[in-house]
């Protein structure tokens, strides 16, 4: 559906891509990132950060492809990353289990048990991942700007559908595209300093990025001075404030 819709609306259609470009900007290896964006975080790696660093970079590579506009991202978290950019429609296509379960079996070759297993079994490693890193249900249908049945339609139908909402309250606006901007640097800035400050936050307005990172109070300064010049080296960045928040450590 999601290449159908491309070619119909001539966009750029973007999925695995962004994990092996974020691969390749990271260091990462691409099978690691596959595994962050899908399954819930193990209980250790809430407290190294592990995913979420690999997630900055996927997050840095998706806003990078969308911010140049026309394009029709399927894969997991977009509806994370997105989220109040009003040029950005964001669908949820579903299907029954039954429909999932043949094509399961038809794309693998195996057993309809076998199937229903997998199926199961992802669904809810991905619904646990969400809740984890994010507090957000994928099942919340308050995510989306439309959630369509294809029991109840063809894919060519629901093409259609979409593509006629593609205008609209949804056409860019410079206002829009500004705020798009903002939500790419950001993502650019937390990615470049997450290695080095784990629990990063960036936001960024025409240029100007507001960071925020934890330290202990004695290394207050230097480390606000090492967060500014890391972020200064994004391109686009035009200053750089950075916050510390000061972690109080025993004397």
């Amino acid at each position: 559906m999601a290449e159908k819709l491309a070619l119909a609306a001539g966009y750029e259609c973007l999925s695995r891509d962004a994990l092996l470009e974020a691969s390749e900007y990271s260091d990462i290896p691409e099978a690691k990132l596959v595994r962050a964006i899908h399954d819930a975080p193990s209980f250790l790696e809430r407290f190294t950060y592990g995913k979420e660093r690999y997630i900055a970079h996927i997050r840095a590579a998706i806003m990078r492809h969308v911010q140049k506009d026309n394009v029709v991202y399927h894969g997991l978290a977009g509806q994370f990353f997105l989220q109040g950019v009003p040029h950005v429609l964001k669908v949820r296509i579903i299907a029954s289990l039954e429909d999932r379960i043949e094509e399961e079996m038809r794309r693998e070759n195996i057993s309809a048990e076998e199937a229903r297993r997998i199926l199961r079994k992802d669904d809810e490693e991905r619904r646990r991942w969400s809740l984890a890193l994010y507090g957000i249900d994928t099942w919340d249908s308050s995510l989306y700007d439309m959630v369509l049945h294809i029991k109840t339609m063809t894919v060519e139908d629901a093409v259609a559908l979409i593509l006629h909402n593609l205008e609209g309250p949804f056409a860019t606006t410079a206002e829009s595209q500004t705020s798009l901007d903002n939500l790419t640097l950001a993502a650019e800035v937390e990615a470049a300093l997450i290695k080095r400050f784990p629990s990063v936050k960036a936001s960024a307005k025409d240029g100007v990025v507001f960071v925020s990172v934890t330290a202990p109070l004695s290394e207050r300064e230097n480390v606000a001075l090492k967060a500014e010049e890391m972020a200064e080296r994004v391109p686009s960045v035009r200053q750089v404030k950075a916050h510390v928040v000061p972690i109080m450590t025993p004397d």
